[in-house]
């Protein structure tokens, strides 16, 4: 499902217009993107917690030539499901 059909199921769903619904849905990304910038962690009970993983500076190989390569500290943005979630998956 890409981001115009999700919209458009939100939309049915919610029985609101389709530009109502892409309202709701680019303000809540943009909100969890802004939050996760500032190192928040979101939790949405029943579905699963967003959340900034930090990856810590290490040396790497180069797969081509197999010379150490540095690679520098990172974060990155994780989801981790919720049990109501996983649980509805696997019904």
């Amino acid at each position: 499902m890409n981001k115009k059909e999700l919209i458009a199921a939100i939309a049915e769903e919610a029985n609101v217009s389709k530009k109502d619904a892409a309202v709701v849905f680019d303000a809540t990304f943009k909100v969890i993107g802004k939050a996760l910038e500032n190192g928040e962690k979101i939790s949405v009970s029943g579905f699963g917690t967003f959340d900034v993983h930090e990856r810590k500076a290490r040396t790497g190989k180069n797969p081509r030539t197999g010379e150490a390569v540095e690679i520098l500290a990172s974060k990155s943005p994780a989801f981790k499901p919720s049990q109501v979630l996983k649980a509805g998956l696997n019904k």
